[in-house]
């Protein structure tokens, strides 16, 4: 039976990667930190199936007996401060998470399991203000926040390990990847979820940023399987994981309002305050290698993917809104 050791194991990812190891048969280890009361709603369904370790990225030495622990064939490094938004009021806090912890686990598997394949989650966030479209694996970055230029610190010191130390160490540089488990501080889930507070008559508008932004995005449930794919390889590299399709936030507003019946522009406010200090106008992923070298491929395009996230969020919100109703009756 192999054995993978997960880190961000309640998040989006972690959650969908768990339940992909799962199926494959593998004993999963989580990753969950001491002092904390973790978040179990993503892996509610198979939390009894996790065997959680307590440690804390930012402290060696509780890496290095999750590791000792688990003893682990994969190692799937996914934890981070991964809201960009929020790195520019806490630049400190997201280097300490998202750049020096991935040293931190690095080093851990070097002293306690060096043969261990060890994947790291890097982003199209690396890429910044573009310097060619699409984005490839040998495309220069630029990245144009404190959470890009930790992402890219994590995605360097990845190399610099698997060069130095001969580790078998890839980086998935994904692109924006969602889903009804993403958190509700990103646009797709403010979006989506705004859509159905305010078809249900909880809201009456939706305020955002910039509406001509283009990102490339896709279901988190497919990304998982390229992470996974990366370590069956014979020899370690570093992936693009994208759709390669773009899209604007204006459109996926008027995918998402138009699913329930709505126009958008009846609902949106603009609000400065919801344009980043320095905006990424556009991402668009080549996963060409990916697919050749890989096998991987997509199942879950972009208006699926938006109206499976309307649909749970309308799922939720009913769900929330008869529980209040029952509580004050």
């Amino acid at each position: 039976m192999k054995r993978a050791l997960i880190t961000g194991v309640t998040g989006q990812d972690g959650s969908y990667l768990a339940e992909l190891l799962l199926s494959k048969g593998y004993k999963v280890y989580g990753l969950r930190r001491r002092t904390s009361t973790p978040n179990y709603e993503n892996v509610e369904h198979i939390k009894d199936q996790i065997q959680w370790i307590s440690g804390d990225l930012g402290d060696l030495a509780s890496l290095i007996e999750a590791v000792r622990i688990s003893d682990p064939d994969e190692v799937y490094n996914l934890a981070a401060q991964s809201f960009v938004a929020a790195s520019w009021p806490q630049p400190i806090a997201t280097g300490q998470m998202t750049a020096l912890a991935v040293t931190n686990m690095l080093e851990a598997v070097r002293i306690m399991k060096p043969l261990a394949k060890f994947y790291q989650a890097s982003s199209s966030e690396m890429f910044g203000k573009v310097v060619e479209t699409p984005q490839k694996e040998s495309t220069p970055f630029y990245p144009r926040s404190p959470y890009g230029v930790a992402k890219l610190y994590g995605h360097w010191i990845t190399v610099n390990y698997r060069e130095s130390f001969n580790m078998f160490a890839c980086s998935g540089i994904l692109f924006n990847h969602e889903s009804p488990r993403r958190g509700l501080e990103f646009v797709t889930r403010k979006v989506t979820d705004g859509v159905a507070r305010i078809k249900l008559g909880l809201q009456s508008e939706l305020r955002m940023g910039n509406l001509d932004s283009l990102r490339d995005w896709g279901f988190a449930g497919d990304y998982v399987k390229a992470m996974w794919l990366m370590l069956q390889q014979n020899e370690p590299d570093d992936y693009v994981i994208s759709t390669g399709e773009m899209h604007s936030v204006a459109e996926l507003l008027e995918t998402a309002f138009s699913y329930v019946g709505l126009n958008y522009k009846e609902y949106i406010v603009l609000d400065p305050e919801f344009v980043r200090p320095a905006e990424v106008d556009l991402l668009l992923g080549d996963c060409t290698k990916a697919k050749e070298q890989l096998g991987w491929k997509l199942e879950v395009d972009f208006k699926q993917l938006v109206h499976m996230m309307v649909d749970e969020d309308m799922k939720r919100v009913k769900s929330e809104t008869r529980y209040y109703e029952l509580m004050r009756s």
